[in-house]
């Protein structure tokens, strides 16, 4: 009778001891092909073992392909020399570790806000209020594809207040990010379209058109914005844009090139507009800009937004303004997903809008950026580079252009920076395609910048940027 010794198995499990004994004598031929393995409960008994414990091990190695089974026969040894040998577990590889992220003194290219502004107390005691005032079953049950209607209400409201926007709740569509709804709406508008960007532009976009498998024109811009005659030629039938901040130029696209493009887009049927109004809320002097939305009277606008941007990036909610006849395609041929933003989350963010908490705290924020930045503009302005720089656009959001007098390369003056320990970015490395790339114009980020750390900052860009 064929037995194994349970003695000093350690940690093992009695069944992982017999399966591998067993193994180990197929692999090594003491077991030959076609033997007849003991039933169940006379190899039990002959070990000293439980039942189970032998029906585990047989169990196991007849799913790896040791044994075979016959009905009312028992358990038989496989012929391996047939076939290929049972795979053997590879080695236990470790992952290969991701590169640690560098840390700088100060970074002016990342998108980050201001950790201590947060108001984490009205948020924890909002959330605490939903957990415990909402009905159960509203907060676990699963999402409309277009968000909670308390959520969609508080933003309707939110942008007839703030932006001036006269929107039905049902024609919003709340997501987790941008990123997620850009491919929401390539699914609704189709893949064969065409997809005009600004050039430059905000990389990433083109990035995420491209993965979806949509053909990108990248459209130069003048002092107004895409060049109109530009984007004709170009074929394509739909246009992202940011009208409101142009990043990284931070243009303005005032309202006579606006209507060149509502013109554009009424001249097809398949001609919409994609309007990011990202970064919108932190116009620090005027009024905000209106929409192009707001002035749209053909339904050929789509309005994109986030929050990422006003109260943190981890949040990642954002959403869609669709035009009244998109906004039965979408749940047409969309409804069914999911949505893709917790209940809980959803909840709490409306109540933060609707009871007065999310504009309070924009009025902070920009009283905590302008002060931000007018502190390091004065530094700048006390610095070697004083009348070496040349500052524009810095009313219109969270960063500003540096144009720099110097006989260095952008290519030398980054390498100088990052041993400097400070992250810089210029305007020339936003072009795709572009004809004119505006060399030594920096895209000056300051919404990380840390108030304690500009002096220091501003020391360190002098010895990066000057010769």
């Amino acid at each position: 009778m064929l037995t194994y010794s349970f003695e000093n198995i350690e940690s093992e499990s009695m069944y992982e001891h017999l399966y591998r004994c067993i193994k180990q004598d197929i692999l090594q031929k003491k077991l030959k092909s076609g033997e007849k393995l003991p039933s169940k409960r006379t190899f039990a008994k002959n070990l000293g073992v439980s039942t189970i414990t032998v029906e585990s091990a047989y169990a196991q190695l007849v799913a790896e392909g040791y044994l075979y089974t016959l009905p009312k026969r028992g358990y038989y040894v496989c012929d391996l020399e047939k076939g290929e040998e049972p795979v053997q577990p590879r080695p236990r590889r470790e992952l290969p570790k991701q590169p640690p992220k560098r840390e700088y003194w100060a970074d002016f290219v990342g998108s980050s806000v201001a950790r201590d502004m947060f108001p984490f107390s009205i948020w924890v005691k909002l959330l605490r209020d939903v957990t415990a005032g909402e009905d159960e079953t509203a907060l676990l049950t699963d999402t409309s594809a277009g968000g909670i209607l308390k959520l969609r209400q508080a933003i309707s409201d939110h942008l007839y207040q703030f932006r001036g926007m006269s929107i039905d709740p049902e024609q919003i569509v709340v997501g987790a990010g941008t990123e997620y709804l850009y491919s929401v709406i390539i699914q609704l508008l189709g893949r064969s379209r065409g997809y005009a960007v600004e050039d430059p532009g905000y990389l990433r976009l083109s990035k995420i058109y491209e993965k979806n498998d949509v053909t990108v024109h990248h459209i130069p811009m003048d002092a107004s914005g895409i060049i109109p005659e530009r984007l004709e030629e170009s074929g394509a039938e739909i246009l992202h844009i940011t009208p409101s901040h142009h990043f990284p130029t931070g243009i303005v696209m005032p309202v006579s090139r606006r209507y060149e493009f509502l013109s554009w887009a009424s001249k097809g049927e398949n001609r919409y507009i994609i309007e990011d109004d990202y970064d919108c809320e932190f116009r620090l002097s005027g009024r905000p800009i209106p929409t192009l939305q707001s002035i749209d009277v053909m339904e050929k606008v789509i309005y994109i937004n986030t929050f990422s941007k006003s109260l943190a990036p981890a949040f990642r909610i954002s959403y869609l303004v669709l035009p009244k006849h998109l906004v039965t395609r979408f749940y047409e041929t969309l409804g069914f997903y999911s949505g893709t933003v917790s209940c809980l989350e959803q909840m709490t963010l409306a109540r933060f809008l609707s009871e007065g908490y999310f504009e309070k705290h924009i009025n902070r924020m920009r009283n905590h950026y302008r002060a931000l930045r007018d502190r390091f503009l004065a530094e700048l302005h006390r610095s070697p580079l004083a009348h070496k720089v040349r500052i524009s656009e810095e009313n219109a959001g969270l960063h500003f252009l540096m144009q720099v007098d110097t006989p260095r390369t952008d290519e030398e003056i980054l390498q100088a920076a990052e041993e400097e320990g400070i992250r810089l970015s210029f305007v020339s490395q936003y072009y795709m395609k572009g004809e004119s790339r505006h060399p030594h114009v920096l895209v000056m980020n300051y919404s990380g910048l840390e108030a304690e750390k500009i002096p220091e900052a501003v020391d360190r860009l002098c010895r990066a940027v000057l010769a």
